[in-house]
């Protein structure tokens, strides 16, 4: 017998004549009748506190303290000088955004995308002379876009930053061109990527490579009829020369093996800052280059430890010491939507719980469960889901299997943000072979889940929107 929903959280819900059904067992012609229209959907965004944004549980006194002044440091605006008050310098010359918590701000400081875009707002900042493109919208999730291939057919894969400083009343003689998006759309070359939450980092970060390495072997035969396989992306192949070949967690294709690194790339690719590990700037026009390299640096001047750090350090060890999201308590649908989600085949992927290292040096990070529901492995979805971009050994139709935790507050799904609908996600999931990629590793799952009666779809929607 499925167990109820509940309707005062969760909507749309069961008529109540069908929940009566639902609990009692009694039908009736008419009331099958009525079960017949109910259709599952996503609950949408979950209302009430956050549950994210905090620091994790167990920190020492020093070490909540670095969390608050990490946390302000990641909060900061960046502009191009310096120049304007209550900003840092370094901005572009070209860049997406001009703060770390503009991207990551879903539902709380640390997360992804707002409901409002700030892209919108910063394009014209300061007086500056972007196009807005139109991929990117008020409403809409904030975009990092990439071309695919460069004009001779050779891969690209970069990141082309939306905007530039030119035309900001503090970039003077800078004129730089955007990139040319329209021309890139129809020719089929423009993917987007969207802002991961990077809530439960620091967990993420202390798991062991043979925790996830066992995993990926849990299940083997479940997996092989399924026809799900998954392999870890890694830092070069093993064995050979100037790379360890450990395996990389972060990013939609696990591309970053750390925080800081995530963190520097980010800081130069997104902002345009230059640091210590990407001391160049990524666009060298003489007329747009107003600060000494590298503009974000380790403050060996600074008046307290705790300033000495650079950024980049600072940024990591704000993600590092974040918790993880906080799910609402168990009500009857959730208990059974997450038995559901395991029994079609999901968990098979988005592992529920991998452990943490007795080794860490945190020690609120040391030997602990990490809720993440994902087995961090690199799978291939197919056509429908390729951006034929590959990024370290993740191919074109490869991606992360991305975690759970936290998705009952996100807006926007997938890696380009393409859908706010949850239960459309879920069955873009699914995808057959093309002549380029063979189909995709979630496709028996996903005729499970399609398979399964509307009332039990709504309770796995509702176990994931409780997460």
């Amino acid at each position: 017998m499925t167990p109820c929903m509940n309707t005062t959280r969760y909507a749309p819900m069961l008529p109540v004549l069908a929940l009566f059904i639902v609990i009692t067992g009694v039908f009736s012609e008419d009331v099958q009748s009525q079960i017949g229209r109910f259709t599952a959907s996503d609950p949408g965004v979950r209302s009430g506190s956050a549950g994210a944004g905090g620091m994790i549980q167990g920190l020492t006194p020093l070490e909540q303290q670095l969390f608050s002044a990490d946390r302000q440091t990641f909060q900061e605006t960046d502009s191009v000088q310096g120049t304007i008050p209550s900003t840092d310098p370094g901005l572009g010359p070209r860049f997406n955004l001009d703060s770390c918590s503009g991207c990551h701000a879903q539902p709380d400081v640390g997360g992804t995308s707002p409901f409002l875009n700030p892209q919108v707002a910063v394009a014209k900042k300061e007086s500056a002379n972007n196009t807005i493109p139109p991929f990117i919208t008020k409403d809409g999730p904030i975009r990092e876009a990439r071309f695919k291939y460069n004009p001779d057919g050779t891969p690209d894969g970069g990141v082309h930053d939306l905007f530039t400083i030119s035309g900001r009343n503090d970039a003077p003689g800078c004129f730089l061109a955007q990139p040319d998006f329209l021309g890139a759309a129809a020719h089929q070359n423009l993917v987007f990527r969207i802002p991961t939450p990077t809530f439960g980092a620091g967990l993420i970060e202390a798991i062991d490579d043979d925790t996830i390495l066992a995993n990926m072997q849990t299940n083997a035969a479940t997996k092989q009829s399924f026809g799900i396989r998954g392999r870890p992306n890694t830092s070069g192949r093993p064995n050979t020369s100037g790379n360890d070949g450990t395996i990389t967690r972060f990013g939609w294709k696990a591309q970053n093996k750390s925080l800081e690194l995530f963190a520097a790339e980010a800081y130069n690719v997104e902002q345009g800052v230059t640091n210590e590990i990407f001391p160049q700037e990524r666009d060298e026009t003489p007329n747009c280059q107003f600060n000494q390299t590298p503009e974000d640096s380790t403050n060996f001047d600074a008046a307290s430890p705790i300033d000495v750090p650079s950024d980049i350090v600072k940024f990591a060890g704000f993600m590092r010491f974040l918790a993880p999201p906080t799910p609402v308590p168990d009500t009857p649908s959730i208990v059974h939507g997450r038995k559901v989600f395991s029994d079609v085949g999901c968990a098979l992927c988005h592992t529920p719980t991998l452990h943490t290292s007795k080794q860490a040096v945190v020690g609120a990070l040391r030997d602990k469960d990490a809720n993440l529901y994902s087995d961090l492995m690199l799978h291939n979805m197919g056509p429908g889901l390729a951006d034929d971009v590959n990024q370290g050994n993740a191919r074109g139709d490869e991606f992360r299997t991305a975690p759970l935790w936290g998705l009952g507050k996100r807006i926007f799904f997938l890696h380009d943000g393409r859908t706010r609908d949850l239960l459309q996600a879920i069955q873009a999931h699914a995808s057959g072979a093309s002549n380029q990629y063979g189909p995709s590793e979630a496709n028996l799952v996903i005729a499970q889940f399609n398979r399964l009666s509307e009332i039990d779809k709504q309770n796995v929607l509702n176990f994931l929107r409780g997460l």
